[in-house]
């Protein structure tokens, strides 16, 4: 099977696979939905390099005391936390981005943004390094990652901390191939989001992330549904086992 297009993105060479791998939690359900999972998270030596907080398609509309907790014990158990902008592909005004960032900000203190349905095309790019620059104004070395799904034109990486590469189910991601360009940045800048991964792939999966260079992964057994669930809201199946293949002491 096909995972690459080139060498292993950010490596020197194609024997050379080892990646720090860690978790991004795209967000889970609302922590009075999900108060096992956002609890579970926050147990010492879990591998996260961050984790992502939509409060209600985005900050909401006032602060909800229970994301606030939910949110400072992650953040006082040195978990970076991530706000939720949807930018609907381009669709979003500017103003309203912002102000929802700086609704996260003002609220639950977040370590940074999670730009989601990012656009991917050369012609938004002038208008998310907009959208970045004022996001860097309002926080001091707020961590960036632009939730592509997929491989976006080259000078994103310029605006981001990390691009989210692919995001879609484990039927694609196992025929998934890196572009070239991706080898001239390490794996730290660049994430995977793959549902409906088999217990019995997931050796493969872990695989094709460190082939590919993304150091920042969410795998799970969950699915849409075709398109009707949110597959990230829960903890996967083999939570204990992802957590044990990956390792302690790879959180930033």
């Amino acid at each position: 099977m096909s995972y690459l297009t080139g060498t292993p993105a950010g490596t020197a060479s194609a024997g050379t696979t080892d990646v720090r791998t860690g978790l991004g939690v795209p967000g889970f359900a609302h922590p009075l939905l999900a108060p096992s999972e956002w609890g579970d998270l926050t147990r010492v030596g879990r591998p996260l390099h961050w984790v992502v907080l939509d409060v209600a398609d985005g900050p909401g509309t006032r602060p909800d005391p229970h994301c606030l907790e939910a949110a400072g014990r992650l953040r006082n158990a040195g978990v970076r936390v991530l706000g939720h902008l949807d930018l609907t592909y381009g669709a979003r005004a500017f103003p309203e981005v912002i102000s929802d960032a700086q609704r996260f900000l003002d609220w639950y203190q977040v370590d940074g943004f999670l730009l989601d349905r990012c656009p991917a095309d050369r012609s938004a790019l002038p208008e998310i390094r907009r959208t970045t620059g004022t996001l860097r104004t309002l926080h001091d070395a707020p961590h960036i990652v632009l939730g592509h799904g997929t491989h976006p034109y080259p000078g994103f990486a310029e605006n981001a901390d990390q691009l989210v590469t692919f995001s879609g189910p484990w039927s694609d991601y196992r025929w998934s191939q890196a572009a070239e360009w991706t080898a001239a940045h390490p794996p730290e800048r660049f994430c995977h989001f793959v549902h409906g991964v088999p217990r019995g792939h997931l050796e493969e999966a872990l695989r094709i992330a460190r082939w590919q260079g993304a150091a920042t992964i969410w795998f799970t057994d969950r699915t849409d549904r075709g398109g009707l669930h949110d597959p990230w809201e829960t903890m996967p199946g083999y939570w204990d086992e992802i957590v044990s293949r990956i390792g302690t002491g790879v959180s930033e």
